[in-house]
């Protein structure tokens, strides 16, 4: 329920979006180039260490296990998370990794274990592999899959930044796009939209006639502004220092939009000194992570869905008598199901 409900929400948010172009917010989305060379290579966008990308020829993938399938890619994108690999936030990820891990493409070949899938069907691939069957997927925690699943593309495989991707437990990680869909537009149902919608609107429980602020107008705290508005707040703030994101922000439909170093101003002034019901850190670093909790008033809620590579203070001395009802660091574990999708303005 919570699966088919995320993805026809945000399904519903793309369809509505302005005529304004996401690239305003540094969300492109690439349509994967045809290149000559032998048929067993392929060119990929492989990290190389610590702010090193390289544009290779590497074999393309094949099948590894029963559950694998290899997909030809069609569209793919860059995530925040990218970015963070390589400013060293993911030491974790190996130097000649091929990063990205969303995509819409055509499968090229199935393992002999898939069922669900056969080569020439179009399909979107999650960001999150998963099993469906171990204990982590039951309680659905698909992040957490126990059976080689979780956030692996682009992580601890090769990702989707190339022109042939390899997808293990394919038969619950990807999903066939419906026909009459634009298969560019639902690259954002690979990641940005669900990680939006559920780390950020559903951990941060919304609610009808609540009060929300943004810290982070990227294409993550878009996404988060577009969904949040399917539970009716009160009003959204957008935080940001670049003014052609807040302007973008203005246009998707928050009623307020600041810079951070007048924040907690605007904020106290919105809600008569209280502070908001939801904040939701959106950029992944401490400086951001730190003005939510002086964003967010007694009872309410800090749901992050930023990368964070250095530590964040987490300030109790201020916050233990504050009844905060929840305090939420999660990661994205619904899989897309295709089937369902004033004061202190800056002056813009």
């Amino acid at each position: 329920m919570r699966v088919s409900l995320a993805i026809m929400f945000t399904s519903r948010a793309i369809s509505h979006l302005p005529s304004t172009s996401l690239r305003a917010s540094n969300c492109a989305i690439t349509k994967v180039p045809v290149f000559h060379r032998k048929a067993s290579t392929m060119k990929a966008l492989v990290y190389n260490g610590i702010g090193k990308l390289a544009l290779e020829d590497r074999p393309k993938p094949s099948i590894q296990k029963p559950t694998d399938a290899v997909i030809k890619l069609n569209h793919t994108t860059i995530c925040g998370t990218d970015l963070h690999i390589l400013k060293g936030d993911a030491p974790e990820v190996q130097p000649g990794t091929i990063l990205g891990h969303e995509g819409v493409g055509t499968i090229a070949e199935t393992g002999s274990g898939i069922s669900n899938f056969k080569p020439g069907d179009q399909v979107l691939i999650s960001c999150i592999s998963a099993c469906g069957s171990c204990e982590s997927c039951r309680k659905g925690m698909l992040s957490h899959c126990n059976n080689g699943g979780g956030w692996v593309l682009g992580h601890t495989i090769d990702g989707t930044q190339a022109e042939f991707v390899r997808i293990p437990l394919a038969d619950n990680s990807l999903y066939k796009i419906p026909e009459g869909v634009d298969p560019k537009t639902l690259v954002m149902l690979s990641d940005i939209f669900p990680t939006g919608f559920e780390c950020g609107v559903l951990n941060g429980k919304v609610q009808p006639g609540g009060t929300v602020a943004i810290v982070g107008a990227g294409p993550i705290g878009l996404a988060a502004l577009l969904t949040a508005q399917f539970y009716s707040p009160s009003w959204v703030l957008v935080i940001d220092p670049d003014h052609n994101r807040l302007k973008v922000a203005h246009q998707f439909g928050a009623q307020h939009f600041c810079e951070p170093n007048q924040a907690v101003e605007y904020v106290k002034k919105l809600t008569d000194g209280k502070g908001c019901d939801t904040v939701i850190e959106a950029v992944g670093i401490p400086a951001t992570f730190e003005q939510c909790q002086d964003l967010v008033g007694p009872g309410g809620i800090i749901a992050n869905i930023g990368v964070h590579g250095v530590k964040a203070d987490f300030h109790l001395e201020k916050l233990w008598a504050a009844n905060i009802g929840a305090f939420v660091i999660s990661t994205f574990d619904s899989n897309p199901d295709t089937d369902v999708l004033q004061p202190s303005q800056p002056d813009l």
